[in-house]
């Protein structure tokens, strides 16, 4: 479909963004401790009542002789309180207590109040201080029993209860997964369920280069969808799928395909996920999440990077850091068949490190199929060009069966960073598509690294560079069983200061006349600069290293020609 038949998208007017819902507003667990900490402060540090000052007797006898006082009251037989007269207040000797202690209005007391012995003794003092006072200036005692027993005692349990009310509080948010903090949840599984409600949307048609190995899981997707097809032949659901393969080649996507596909509740996490610091964590994970697949039978389970806790058991028992994960493999075994029954349970697991793995983990019952997932061929290479190719804008110069031929060993993760780094030196040009030239840029970019044009570089140093790299291209020409020549070049990239790539056949096997060629083929540049300059430079090191690599294949064939003779011998 052409751009311009392509329905235009509604614009929207400038004041819309004015319009938008504001975010809502999301209390934070943590501003109740805040807030418990500033009330505690405040109850100890303020003083929030009117409480009256401490007073001497002889301070007391004065304020009578004075008539300052409005009444005495007797507290409990132990305190006296004294009110100071309202016309009196405004005395500057009374000023501390004359205001509130919040607000501006009068203090109605009491005011000041202090401790006694024995009432009648306070009674007999009071009358003696009196004696010369005329009757209607003289002050009578008040007594007041104010049983505060209930009132300390609730003082002392109000704080215990608050204390276990916030702790409870604290208890079911955590075990609620709130409070960010999962102290209560350690041993809860990690597992991501993709079920109706969380779908996803890659499917097998996302999934390029993987024919064979589609297949064979498309038959556990085939098998949940329509069982009798298959139960009534008298076959079994496989327990378990392996995918093995190297790095990036696309085991992952294949899980996360039959995630879409299978339209059954799905488990996703990583073998990490079982390790914890704490003792037990791992095995309790693993028992919750066999128990939530059970639950929500038929359902499948995926397992990446499984080799973090299907390491091979020791022989000889420890008691180090690897009794947890062993117990966690221990229990991982007996879920996927042990005495109980699991069906309706799937496992499918990645991994690049098979060879690893405990050999109980990898025997029928646990994992009954194990599906390689390779480096893509030629044609796998089309497919995955062709997909990630999809969103990208091409011209006309881009030939995806050239790059596919162009970029042999390239895992589908390489081939989708190939396709971004096309895209990205496009950008970088101001171009409006993506050229020939951007993919191949690309590539260079990808094995070599990145360029270095200001590196510096003497004139001898870039004569020996260029007569080294010659000399690789030379012996390549001459020889029959080498790989065919693509660019010779002497600008630096990464750690190479040149460089000449090859086109290698994608071959199964090695004959013993090709390792032959490919070493004379890669000393080519060091005998260049033997001949031309009479000396060999350190920039032959990586001749050196791809040619002992070359070396121990020769070596291994050479001994196996001889096991093979002496065995015709006999």
């Amino acid at each position: 479909m052409s751009e311009q038949s392509q329905p235009e998208e509604k614009k929207k007017p400038f004041n819309s963004f004015q319009k938008q819902k504001q975010p809502r507003f999301n209390f934070n667990f943590y501003w109740i401790y805040g807030i418990i900490l500033l009330m505690l402060i405040g109850i100890n540090l303020f003083d929030w009542g009117n409480h009256p000052k401490e007073a001497t007797w002889s301070q007391f006898s004065t304020w009578v002789k004075q008539g300052d006082i409005d009444r005495i009251v007797v507290v409990n037989k132990e305190v006296v309180q004294v009110y100071i007269k309202k016309t009196k207040l405004a005395d500057p000797a009374f000023k501390a207590v004359s205001k509130k202690a919040f607000g501006n209005g009068l203090n109605d007391g009491p005011h000041y109040a202090f401790t006694i012995g024995d009432v009648g003794s306070f009674k007999k003092d009071l009358d003696d201080v009196q004696k010369d006072l005329a009757p209607e200036q003289r002050v009578n005692i008040v007594y007041n029993n104010n049983d505060r027993g209930y009132w300390d005692l609730l003082s002392w349990i109000l704080p215990f209860f608050l204390l276990i009310v916030i702790y409870m509080f604290i208890i079911r948010r955590m075990g609620n997964g709130g409070g960010g903090s999962q102290i209560f949840n350690i041993g809860k599984s990690k597992a991501t369920l993709f079920d109706k409600d969380l779908h996803v949307k890659v499917t097998f048609n996302d999934v390029a280069g993987l024919e064979e190995e589609k297949i064979e899981v498309m038959e556990i997707v085939d098998f949940l969808k329509t069982p009798k097809k298959y139960t009534q032949l008298g076959g079994k659901i496989p327990r378990g799928a392996l995918l093995v393969g190297p790095p990036g080649t696309g085991k992952t996507l294949l899980a996360k395909a039959v995630a879409g596909e299978a339209q059954v509740p799905f488990f996703s996490l990583s073998g990490s996920d079982f390790v914890e610091m704490f003792v037990g964590v791992g095995a309790s994970r693993v028992r919750d999440l066999f128990r939530q697949a059970k639950e929500k039978a038929p359902s499948i389970i995926f397992i990446d990077e499984i080799d973090a806790i299907g390491r091979a058991r020791g022989k000889q028992p420890s008691f180090s850091a690897n009794d947890e994960r062993e117990s966690t493999l221990n229990q991982l075994l007996t879920e996927m068949d042990g005495f109980g029954s699991n069906s309706g349970v799937i496992i499918l697991a990645a991994t690049n490190r098979a060879d690893i793995l405990d050999r109980a983990l990898l025997r029928p019952g646990r994992f009954d199929r194990q599906i390689y997932v390779e480096l893509p061929d030629l044609n796998g290479r089309k497919e995955i060009f062709k997909v990630h190719a999809k969103p990208l804008k091409l011209d006309n110069t881009v030939d995806l069966d050239f790059l596919a031929k162009q970029t042999p060993g390239f895992s589908g993760a390489d081939l989708a960073n190939l396709c971004n780094e096309a895209a990205l030196i496009a950008a970088r040009r101001n171009k409006t598509a993506i050229g020939h030239q951007d993919f191949l840029d690309a590539v260079d970019r990808i094995v070599g690294g990145l360029e270095k044009k200001n590196k510096i570089i003497s004139t001898h140093e870039k004569n020996v560079i260029a007569y080294h790299e010659s000399g690789h291209a030379a012996v390549s020409w001459l020889l029959e069983h080498t790989a065919p020549l693509i660019k010779v070049t002497i600008v630096p990239r990464g750690n190479s200061l040149g460089a000449a790539w090859y086109l290698p056949e994608e071959r199964q096997i090695t004959t013993r006349e090709q390792i032959l060629d490919e070493m004379c083929a890669a000393l080519g540049g060091r005998a260049a600069e033997q001949v031309q300059f009479g000396a060999i430079s350190t920039g032959a090191l990586s001749d050196l290293e791809e040619n002992y690599q070359a070396s121990l294949c020769y070596c291994n064939g050479i001994w196996i020609e001889r096991c093979n003779r002496k065995y015709q011998l006999l």
